[in-house]
């Protein structure tokens, strides 16, 4: 399952709305070994586009450098859907890098306002095979 405060879950959706007609995409890192998303990272969409989205290498790489010297690693990764259900594409899936991050899909298909319907999910993507978990959204997380 995954745990995530209401801020960051919200921050992850107006980003989603900000970069619609295309694909939003972006980073949520916390502590390693923790499995607690702290850090929230939007990245810029190399590709540009409404129906696929790439991580700028460069921007990867420093994003990588920075969490080792925090100690931190990518507990969740996201990225938006324009005009399709929130669901890994088999695209999305060859992409699926680290085995241990929630890979959380917002669909913005149905628009884009602040109180138009949206979905949020999340999944586990390891080895090609692809398991949807639970989301829970907090407040803050416990002490």
């Amino acid at each position: 399952m995954l745990t995530i405060t209401r801020e960051l879950r919200d921050r992850i959706v107006a980003h989603a709305r900000a970069d619609h007609p295309d694909e939003a995409c972006g980073v949520i890192a916390g502590p390693a070994g923790t499995g607690r998303p702290e850090r929230f990272i939007p990245m810029l969409n190399a590709a540009r586009s409404p129906t696929f989205y790439e991580f700028d290498s460069g921007d990867l790489l420093k994003l990588y450098r920075e969490m080792d010297d925090l100690d931190e690693e990518p507990v969740v990764i996201y990225h938006s859907h324009t005009a399709t259900e929130a669901y890994p594409s088999r695209t999305d899936v060859s992409y699926a890098s680290e085995p241990f991050a929630h890979y959380v899909l917002v669909s913005t298909a149905d628009g884009t306002g602040e109180e138009d319907p949206y979905q949020f999910r999340s999944f586990r993507i390891v080895d090609g095979v692809i398991t949807e978990e639970d989301v829970e959204v907090v407040e803050a997380y416990a002490a």
